[in-house]
């Protein structure tokens, strides 16, 4: 069994077939049958039997598969059809364009939460209060025996 180098939610183009030259987003990876679905590409018709009054039949339009080697992933960063590279980024082995080098993998909702928390830290650190030295403590005292004396004598 092979692994893809394509996954839902790649954009990729498709390079054969009656589709050919379209452009479109992953909408399903299928490793052991080697074909993914994209979105408006080789569009199938379902006939589709009525299953109650909430689910009419009717004739369904939807993508069909497509052998994964009839497509080429989008790179973000350049925009060109390119191959899929394998290199370790971060300590984690990531898929990225062999035209410019950029990584083709998302990221991880794990290392968005870190870097928000990184962030937070940076932030808080910035904006702690400064330590009061005894020169600035030292006015509220006095304020306040000057209140008490005026209570005093009225």
């Amino acid at each position: 069994m092979n692994s893809l180098n394509v996954k839902k939610g790649d954009n990729v183009i498709v390079l054969t077939g009656k589709d050919k030259g379209k452009k479109g987003t992953v909408i399903s990876a299928s490793p052991k049958k080697e074909t993914v679905r994209v979105e408006g590409v080789n569009v199938v018709t379902k006939h589709v039997k009525p299953r109650g009054a909430q689910q009419p039949g009717g004739m369904m339009k939807e993508a069909g598969n497509i052998h994964v080697s009839n497509v080429q992933i989008i790179c973000p960063d350049c925009g060109k059809p390119t191959r899929v590279g394998h290199a370790v980024v971060d300590g984690k082995k990531a898929r990225v364009c062999k035209k410019c080098g950029a990584s083709l993998d998302k990221q991880t909702k794990a290392a968005v939460k870190k870097e928000k928390k990184a962030t937070k830290k940076v932030k808080k650190a910035e904006e702690a209060p400064v330590a009061e030295t005894a020169e600035t403590a030292a006015p509220a005292p006095a304020k306040r025996a000057a209140r008490k004396t005026k209570k005093a004598e009225e």
